[in-house]
């Protein structure tokens, strides 16, 4: 069964908060040296690609 269409916004919504919380912690390690951290953010980068 899949998600409604009200779920899906939803669940992009939290991923949006999640990046943009993400991406204000990323800005102060420009070296990139939390790869944790980055590999997130290109991850949840694509599952909202994904989910449009």
């Amino acid at each position: 069964m899949g998600l409604s269409k009200a779920d899906l916004t939803k669940r992009k919504k939290g991923l949006k908060t999640r990046l943009d919380e993400l991406e204000r912690k990323a800005a102060n390690d420009p070296l990139k040296k939390d790869r944790a951290l980055h590999e997130e953010i290109a991850d949840l980068k694509k599952k909202i690609a994904e989910s449009d």
